[in-house]
């Protein structure tokens, strides 16, 4: 990663890869309070206060070939997150708005898909004679229904599983 001056360079660093990714890309920013000063790091009191401001990195890639940090020292920072917010301001106008509709179409069908698996089917009718298809199809409908809660509980004990692994 190269460091860079945070005034100049950065910035028209960060111009030329919105430039490049205007169409189709992704650029990550991160930005972190810099507490390294290459010192070893010293273990103090908890209840002891610092009054001392950290410098902030800043960090900018689009994840292949750029790769820029700067650090900005906290006398810098409003002036340097003024010019930042106007270059984003007039580089994010590509972004697409969400189209909630269909995101409101997806969750009503999520909740009456809930909702089916929720209620049981009623197996009616009589074995033998007229209504016997009718009878046959509820059967296995009620069949479907049961995988279907068996394969929800499966992938739910899974997911489960996973979130406690990694906890």
């Amino acid at each position: 990663m190269q460091l860079v001056d945070n005034d100049t360079v950065i910035l028209r660093q960060l111009t030329a890869l919105f430039e490049s990714t205007k169409d189709k890309g992704t650029i990550w920013l991160t930005h972190k309070r810099l507490t390294h000063d290459g010192e070893d790091a010293t273990m103090s009191d908890g209840g002891a206060q610092d009054d001392k401001e950290y410098p902030c990195l800043i960090r900018l890639t689009d994840g292949k070939t750029a790769n820029f940090s700067t650090h900005v020292p906290p006398s810098d920072l409003v002036k340097f997150h003024t010019a930042y917010g106007t270059l984003l301001k007039s580089s994010l106008t590509t972004l697409r708005k969400r189209d909630k509709k269909r995101e409101r179409q997806r969750a009503e069908q999520l909740t009456k898909r809930k909702q089916r698996m929720a209620e049981p089917v009623l197996v009616n009718g009589p074995k033998r004679g007229n209504g016997r298809r009718k009878r046959q199809r509820q059967v296995r409908a009620a069949a479907r229904q049961e995988r279907a809660k068996d394969r929800v509980a499966k992938m739910q004990e899974k997911a489960q599983a996973q979130t406690s692994m990694s906890a």
